[in-house]
């Protein structure tokens, strides 16, 4: 058993646990010690060359939405007419004229992050497989994609954590792993499967996830009677997953990058804090809240279809009770709400701060 996250191997295709659900919450949010991860489910895939591009793909998306975490000095270059792109090729050249980035593909990408950024690209959204690719290949944005992952969330490795479908055919597998080695070995990631082991492929080695004894068995009773079924557990999961950035609205959240532009106009909602990681004590379990307002001591979540199943929505009310026993109230919106009345949210929202720093303790774990 790896003693850290940082004991996993990176450059190569391991299986991490059986046990998927485990690993999904030790991960959540992501340890100190764990490399920059984005969770992938593998659409099917005729050849490792398909599954190579979807992955790739994918990252793209995620590192465009990203931007400009891993180009922090872009941060004050906006739009995308004038001298915006000159500026943002510019600096991109000079990152990695000092780094190991190469060059014209950080500049590429760092272009195509600000046009999208200012809503210039002219690409509608999710349709965007063409302007995915530019005149770069594979091997070359698998590279690229890795080192801006590690820059964006400030660690030294790049791993994808993959959660293939159960009851894949052999064929199915050697397609699977085939593409996973292409990706540990020409972007450096650590390609890291969940789930159960594989039947026809035996060459990926297992390696057992430092899974805290506490996730562990929370794991356990939410996978027991009672909760292994419904049907809001039949939501679909994302493509590609990645956490957010510690300070800022995650960057695939439409809900909360509209609720924070929301906010920005709002002189009441001074000192909040986006995706802050609280912890009571060096041995307890650390939460990730979405939106932090720490000196009344209140938390905002925002949720999206994935907290509706019974395994999320059980381990939510458990974290949501063990805040308040410690001093915090919480309140949930799902993304239709915040997304189709964004009004009444900010009522709300400003309700439930004056209630705190009015020295009442409302606050209702539930939407």
């Amino acid at each position: 058993m790896a003693r850290s996250w940082s004991d996993l191997p990176v450059g190569r295709v391991v299986h991490v646990g059986e046990d998927a659900g485990a690993v999904a919450l030790a991960l959540e949010p992501l340890p100190d010690d764990a490399p920059a991860l984005v969770a992938y489910a593998p659409r099917p895939a005729r050849t490792p060359a398909d599954l190579v591009a979807d992955v790739l793909g994918e990252l793209e998306t995620a590192a465009v939405a990203m931007f400009p975490a891993w180009l922090p000095d872009a941060d004050g270059i906006t739009g995308a007419g004038g001298a915006a792109v000159p500026a943002v090729r510019a600096l991109a050249l000079r990152t990695a004229s000092t780094t190991r980035h190469f060059a014209p593909f950080l500049a590429h990408l760092a272009e195509r992050a600000l046009r999208d950024r200012a809503g210039a690209s002219g690409v509608a959204a999710g349709n965007r497989t063409a302007g995915r690719t530019g005149p770069f290949p594979p091997e070359v944005r698998a590279a690229g994609l890795a080192r801006v992952l590690r820059d964006g969330y400030r660690r030294p490795e790049a791993a994808i954590l993959v959660r293939p479908s159960s009851g894949l055919s052999p064929a199915a597998e050697e397609v699977l792993v085939t593409g996973c080695e292409w990706l540990a070995q020409h972007g450096r990631f650590g390609v890291w499967l969940t789930g159960p082991p594989l039947r026809a492929v035996d060459r990926v080695e297992s390696v057992t996830a430092p899974i805290p004894d506490e996730v562990a068995a929370l794991a356990r009773e939410l996978a027991g009677p009672g909760f292994s079924d419904g049907p809001a557990d039949d939501q679909p999961l994302p493509v590609l997953a990645y956490p957010p950035i510690a300070g800022l609205p995650h960057p695939g959240s439409a809900a909360e990058k509209s609720l924070e532009t929301a906010l920005t106009s709002c002189a009441w909602a001074a000192g909040r804090a986006w995706n802050q990681t609280y912890r009571s004590g060096p041995l307890t379990t650390p939460i990730r809240v979405d939106l932090l307002f720490r000196a009344e001591r209140c938390v905002v979540e925002i949720d999206g279809p994935e907290h509706l199943g019974p395994h999320r929505r059980t381990a939510d009310l458990r974290r949501d009770l063990r805040l308040q026993q410690e001093g915090y109230a919480v309140r949930r919106f799902t993304n239709d709400q915040v997304l189709g009345h964004i009004g009444t949210v900010l009522a709300e929202i400003e309700h439930f701060l004056h209630t705190r720093r009015n020295g009442t303790f409302e606050g209702s774990p539930h939407a």
